[in-house]
């Protein structure tokens, strides 16, 4: 049986399932792709509604072949202008998509973790099912690290009852590093 392939529409900036069952099978039954519009954590699979997708999502299945972006007029965008809009409007897009796909191909559910003030909130069976375990921050290769900023992301991530970790791609191998922080007392 051939895969489903989705249509997704491009809205400006925004990447939308307009179809609502859709939107539903990709949420649901795919690996929580997106997020519905006006429903933060979806507990059951009986809603309903249009489907947003971010930039790391879209990418990720159009590279799965699961998704076709369409312009409102038709016509399919391309993986190339999607990645120059995602790197036009997200810092450091290319490094945090890496750490992205390794963690969806490593079979992690990746979600925004901005309400923890870090990069993503990864889970284990999904949102509305359980806890996120982990917030990963991603950081260039090359930036520098502020000793104040792992405090605080540890302290916060400590209060959340959640592992910090924060990730960085190597330039010349490729391979997604990633370092785990935990209080000791």
């Amino acid at each position: 049986m051939a895969e489903t392939v989705y249509t997704a529409v491009l809205v400006g900036k925004r990447i939308v399932v307009p179809d609502r069952e859709a939107a539903n099978r990709l949420y649901f039954k795919e690996g929580f792709y997106g997020r519905f519009f006006t429903v933060p954590k979806p507990k059951t699979p009986e809603v309903k509604r249009e489907l947003e997708l971010s930039f790391f999502d879209a990418i990720y299945l159009v590279e799965k072949g699961l998704l076709r972006v369409v312009s409102p007029g038709g016509d399919t965008v391309s993986l190339k202008e999607l990645y120059e809009l995602a790197r036009e409007n997200y810092e450091n897009f290319l490094d945090a998509y890496s750490v992205y796909k390794d963690l969806r191909e490593r079979g992690f559910i990746v979600k925004s973790g901005m309400k923890f003030g870090s990069t993503f909130a990864v889970y284990r069976y999904g949102p509305g099912i359980d806890h996120a375990p982990f917030l990963v921050h991603v950081l260039h290769y090359k930036s520098k690290l502020d000793p104040l900023e792992i405090i605080r992301a540890g302290r916060l991530s400590h209060s959340v009852r959640k592992k910090f970790l924060l990730a960085y791609k190597e330039p010349r191998e490729g391979r997604i590093n990633y370092f785990v922080f935990k209080w000791l007392f």
